[in-house]
């Protein structure tokens, strides 16, 4: 049985273009899609629907200022768990899910069990994020953060092989 995220086949060089245009353009029309790829509108819309019905597309959604929206201050959080097991693991993972402001959570390897990246508006936000949300989560035993000086570099887009 095949789930959502595999790739059924391979993917060829009209769906590679595709990838890589709606990658850095998500509202791109499909009769300039279509253009930029040779093909007409009907087989280029063809294309993209089964991209993402294979689950290879997985969705589109706007880029957001977060200087604009109370968002300005980028923290990393290293989590580590006073306890691991998988029923620990999960209950970590479900809290996470309802934090608004925890942009990423990643299960890891090496010296922490989390790597956590989160966007707020201030230090005095921080710190509520990490003394009265993070660190109460289940079962967790220390952190230890890195608050952003410059974002040096941020995408969302992905290299498509060729």
């Amino acid at each position: 049985m095949r789930t959502r995220h595999q790739v059924r086949r391979e993917l060829d060089r009209i769906d590679r273009q595709i990838l890589r245009l709606l990658q850095a353009e998500g509202r791109m029309p499909f009769t300039e899609l279509g253009e930029r790829i040779g093909l007409s509108t009907t087989p280029c819309t063809e294309r993209v629907r089964r991209l993402e019905r294979e689950g290879i597309i997985m969705g589109y959604s706007a880029r957001l200022n977060p200087h604009h929206l109370k968002g300005g201050l980028l923290v990393f959080v290293e989590i580590s768990l006073a306890y691991k097991s998988g029923d620990i693991f999960e209950e970590f993972r479900r809290a996470v899910l309802k934090l608004p402001h925890v942009l990423e959570c990643h299960l890891v390897s090496g010296d922490f069990d989390y790597l956590i990246k989160a966007r707020i508006s201030e230090m005095a936000s921080y710190r509520k994020l990490l003394g009265d949300i993070l660190l109460k989560l289940p079962h967790v035993r220390e952190s230890k953060s890195y608050i952003v000086m410059e974002e040096v570099k941020e995408s969302l887009e992905m290299p498509v092989p060729d």
